[in-house]
């Protein structure tokens, strides 16, 4: 126990300590939301994955998949890595890094406004953010309440609170820069803590040889009747694995708090090495999570789905390791809940002052107000966010836990399309961008109302929210056929950005002139 206490007391200190040395970064608005558009490449791309993995993903997704999908269940972290990692920075990255900063938008609504000439969109844009970031960000403390009750006598509201105001005093006090430096420290935890843990879990099973064999052995005629499915290579259900891997890796590229990732990148050095790092801590991060949950029916003695759900199987893994690695493990969900914790807050906070209160509420905000409003907001998420996580846990509400399904679905359907189109194509008209925002919010918000009344696949928020992301790349060009073309004026503005002439070394592009 006193090991525990001394990592943890170590761990919050330092994330205390760089948010009040980041003060300095956090004066101005630019600097307070996106670190002065100077983060380098290494922390940028663990900025990038730490905010992707949450506990959520380790406890929550890890367990559930992997009991569903067995080994199977890698796949999800494959397609993160490759598409949610490697394919997103090396098709948004650079664009959208130099779009943003040619139009001056500092979050996601804006370059919509910005990009399509319509302070109404920005305004929409704003809203479906406040209404599905919340419940989302009160998602992140799930799991927790198992973890630390099984390494401390430690009430989960107690465990909550104490979470959410260490992250919300570094945040307030040093804005992004404090969040990235954090989120790069935490990162290193989460690489050699799920490392670490999944070769404990396989030598106490014999060895991976042996873990997959036992795997093989396991059959569950509900799910399926062939042997050693859990084992195989696509698993028992291959169509709803699918939309997991889409929905999981596709859908960050239209989440706000990702993407704005992108907006604060330092040079094109950055956008090379930042793609790189980033997909190798998807592929040990994500991969090893789902790998991990893979193996979760090797302890199927000891789970009991029925009664304690699937976010009891990943803690059930870990009961028998030893008290190091168990702090270990502690720190490691803290570490990726803060980090995603952080990013989330500072989205929604700089999103409702900036694109609503900002001239629509209140009137001649200066840099200084922004800021400070901006801070009182992180305030105000984070209690709302330990409200309803407690409520939840306390008495269950399952509209809550619904809720928190259709948010990651509800986000990157609305905004996937939209801002890839806006990036890429000059023909995405305002229109257009209307059709994906109203379509994906009604459908999700349908699911969790009516989900009875859709079709089999689509009654998982899993495979609506995949739906919504697919059909909204559908939507928005065959909308815009048909609807008014976008104002040649606005587009050619901000599409001027691609075309201004930059000087690199020889090193980086050969010149025209002969030798």
């Amino acid at each position: 126990m006193g090991i525990k206490i001394i990592m943890l007391v170590v761990f919050f200190g330092v994330m205390l300590a760089i948010g009040f040395i980041c003060r300095k970064n956090s004066t101005d608005v630019n600097g307070f939301v996106l670190g002065g558009r100077s983060v380098g490449p290494w922390v940028t791309a663990f900025a990038y994955g730490t905010s992707y993995f949450s506990a959520v993903v380790f406890v929550g997704y890890a367990g559930q998949f992997g009991w569903k999908y067995g080994i199977a269940a890698t796949w999800a972290g494959i397609g993160n890595t490759l598409l949610g990692s490697l394919l997103a920075w090396v098709v948004l990255g650079r664009r959208t890094r130099i779009m943003t900063q040619h139009l001056d938008s500092r979050t996601m609504p804006q370059f919509f406004e910005q990009r399509f000439g319509s302070k109404s969109l920005k305004i929409a844009a704003s809203v479906v953010t406040f209404i599905f970031l919340i419940p989302y960000t009160a998602s992140l403390y799930n799991g927790l309440s198992r973890l630390f009750g099984m390494a401390f006598n430690i009430d989960y509201s107690i465990c909550v609170i104490a979470m959410a105001v260490l992250t919300g005093i570094y945040v307030i006090a040093g804005g992004y820069m404090a969040t990235a430096i954090n989120d790069f420290i935490q990162g290193i935890i989460m690489l050699f803590g799920i490392s670490a843990v999944i070769v404990a879990v396989l030598k106490s099973n014999g060895g991976f040889l042996a873990a997959l064999d036992g795997l093989a052995r396991i059959s569950d005629e509900s799910v399926s009747s062939t042997p050693g499915i859990f084992a195989s290579f696509f698993g028992p259900d291959p169509l709803n694995l699918l939309g997991v891997v889409l929905l999981t890796s596709l859908g960050t590229w239209g989440l706000p708090q990702m993407v704005q990732k992108f907006y604060a990148i330092k040079s094109e050095k950055s956008i090379s090495t930042g793609t790189i790092v980033s997909t190798f801590f998807a592929l040990v991060v994500a991969g090893g999570c789902y790998f991990l949950g893979g193996f979760g029916r090797l302890f199927s003695d000891r789970i009991d789905i029925a009664a304690n759900g699937y976010d009891s199987v990943i803690p059930t893994m870990l009961s028998g390791l030893p008290d190091t690695l168990i702090a270990i493990v502690v720190i490691l969900v803290l570490s990726a809940s803060m980090s995603t914790l952080s990013s989330l807050v500072l989205t929604s906070s700089s999103t409702l002052t900036l694109d609503l209160l900002k001239d629509n509420v209140i009137k001649d905000m200066d840099e200084k107000k922004q800021v400070f409003i901006m801070r009182c907001l992180i305030v105000v998420f984070v209690a709302i966010s330990v409200i309803i996580a407690i409520v939840q846990y306390r008495s269950n509400v399952t509209f809550i836990a619904q809720l928190m399904g259709v948010s990651w679905g509800a986000l990157a359907g609305a905004f996937l399309a939209p801002f890839l189109y806006g990036l890429y194509w000059k023909g995405a008209s305002k229109a257009a961008v209307w059709c994906s925002f109203i379509f994906s919010t009604v459908v999700m918000l349908a699911n969790m109302f009516v989900r009875g009344s859709f079709p089999v696949l689509l009654q998982s928020p899993i495979n609506a929210g995949a739906f919504c992301m697919i059909a909204g790349l559908i939507i928005v060009p065959i909308v815009s056929l048909f609807t008014p073309k976008p104002d040649r004026k606005v587009v050619d503005e901000a599409f001027a950005c691609y075309n201004e002439k930059v000087l690199v070394p020889q090193r980086s592009a050969l010149g025209d002139k002969d030798r």
